[in-house]
């Protein structure tokens, strides 16, 4: 297989000036996208842990905070550069509101802005064919439900995938100038830091890009140098080795398994996975990416190894591919422009906003079925009953009892500067004593948070107050009167606790 060199990127002069579209529509697009987005900034649920506890929340720790360090930071796993961008809102954020929701709402509307950028990339690579290419591919970008719903967590996945996007159309010009060069490389370095599990579909990017014209890797490696040495400037400051997270990581995961404790799937899943998420939406998709190939040949190839390099990886979860989704999608939104394009030259503007509609009815109708309306509440019992324990004034202490830190919000969020302890059953100190252990401790704290299946195991003087569902199980505030005295517990801090069970 030969690698394509570019996207579609007309180089006769006279068809650019003829396809070249006024802006205007772009601009009302990014206002339709940004109108969808930022909302949920605002809304406090969260997609997966990692989003708060290996990025927000060592930001909050650079800020000289007490924050949950989990086991991928205590093996220096991660890259210190998300967190380091972060630490701005974040400061900001707190500043702004202070209590925590600041903190964590400010970092989310930054990377829902930055989430534009897929909007803008898929209305200028349409560009490269017509005004219709480009409307249509940037309004779907704008209004589909996955590129919507991930817009404003702070994860990895999306954030190098708004980076990707616009590092493709730089490279993938017909004749990029040396500028585009270095700035394309430098987005997919940006990329790499980000998320480096990408680094096999950034290589067919830049490879592709290169393919028939080696003069262009000089410029392009130039502007991902620049980019890899402030991210090894940053892991130095935070008194890190460069890049020593990549070798880390890949020791942990790749010849420990570490990744393998949360879970497996066939090689096959992404696929399935697909099915599951666009259901018989999945048969027009495929007809309009096979359409849209010849316009984004690149973008497709770059999906196809992202899922590819993804299905070899024991453990697998739906976001990891996001940047595979997001290219499929915009080539699938091109292929539909074309159809547009075949139609009567009378009829085009009805099978145009046939076409578009279609594409909204579609993201509407995957959006409110199957795991997506437990997606878009995730969090949001979590996030009350935080809110509801960060309001008591009574509070002087509380515990976790065989209930994760990873299913609630951040330490700051949860209890500010009250003490809080964890206590479970797989942690060595308390193993199969551990409803004893928590009695003996219990003067430490005057608050508990559980299932409500647990509450025979609690200390008696602890009564139920309020429940709300995480993960489809009650659980529940359990509350006492009267003082605490920390060091009562002071061998379950979370962090000692977390060390204890290497998570």
């Amino acid at each position: 297989m030969s690698l394509p060199c570019v996207a579609a990127d007309p180089s006769d002069s006279r068809r650019r000036t003829l396809t070249s579209p006024r802006l205007y529509p772009l601009v009302a697009i990014l206002l339709l996208a940004a109108a969808l987005r930022l909302p949920l900034a605002f809304w406090p649920n969260f997609h997966h842990p990692d989003e708060i506890y290996q990025y927000l929340e060592p930001a909050w720790r650079m800020l000289g905070h007490d924050s949950i360090i989990t086991w991928e930071w205590r093996y220096g796993m991660r890259s210190w550069l998300l967190p380091t961008l972060m630490v701005g809102p974040v400061a900001i954020g707190d500043w702004i509101a202070p209590g925590g929701m600041g903190a964590f709402i400010l970092p989310r509307i930054v990377v829902a802005i930055a989430s534009l950028s897929i909007v803008a990339s898929a209305w200028a690579f349409g560009a490269r064919v017509s005004q219709t290419h480009s409307i249509l591919a940037a309004f779907v970008a704008a209004i589909w439900f996955e590129f919507v719903y991930f817009a404003p967590h702070t994860l990895s996945e999306p954030i190098a995938t708004a980076a990707i996007l616009p590092a493709a159309l730089l490279l993938t010009r017909s004749a990029p100038s040396s500028r585009n060069l270095v700035e394309g490389g430098a987005l997919a370095a940006l990329a790499f830091l980000f998320r480096f599990q990408y680094a096999p579909a950034i290589a067919v990017l830049v490879l592709g890009a290169c393919w028939r014209n080696w003069e262009r890797l000089p410029p392009l490696v130039l502007g991902g140098a620049a980019v890899l040495a402030i991210g090894g400037a940053i892991d130095v400051a935070h008194g890190a080795v460069p890049f020593g997270w990549v070798v880390a990581n890949i020791e942990q995961n790749f010849l420990h398994d570490r990744a393998v404790e949360f879970g497996t799937a066939p090689a096959a899943t992404y696929v399935v996975w697909l099915w599951d998420r666009w259901s018989i939406v999945i048969v027009p998709l495929s007809f309009a990416i096979f359409r849209g190939y010849r316009h984004a040949p690149l973008l497709f190839w770059v999906a196809v190894t992202d899922m590819a390099f993804h299905s070899l990886i024991a453990h697998k979860e739906p976001r990891f591919v996001f940047l595979s989704m997001t290219a499929l999608i915009i080539i699938a939104a091109l292929g539909s422009a074309d159809w547009v394009l075949l139609s009567r030259l009378a009829w085009r503007r009805w099978a145009g906003l046939a076409i578009a509609g279609g594409w909204v009815a579609a993201s509407a109708a995957l959006a409110a079925t199957g795991e997506w309306p437990a997606l878009w509440m995730k969090g949001i019992g979590a996030a009350r009953l935080a809110a509801e324990l960060k309001a008591d004034p009574q509070m002087c202490g509380l515990a976790l009892y065989d209930l994760y830190f990873f299913k609630l919000p951040s330490r700051d969020r949860l209890v500010g500067d009250t003490p809080l302890f964890g206590f479970y059953a797989r942690d060595p100190l308390a193993g199969d004593q551990l409803s004893n252990v928590t009695r003996d401790a219990s003067s430490a704290f005057n608050r508990i948070l559980a299932l409500r299946s647990n509450e025979k195991e609690l200390p008696a003087n602890f009564t139920v107050r309020d429940c709300r569902s995480i993960d489809g199980a009650p659980v529940c505030i359990f509350a006492r009167d009267g003082k605490c005295n920390a060091s009562a517990a002071a061998s379950f801090t979370p962090n000692d606790v977390l060390k204890r069970m290497n998570l």
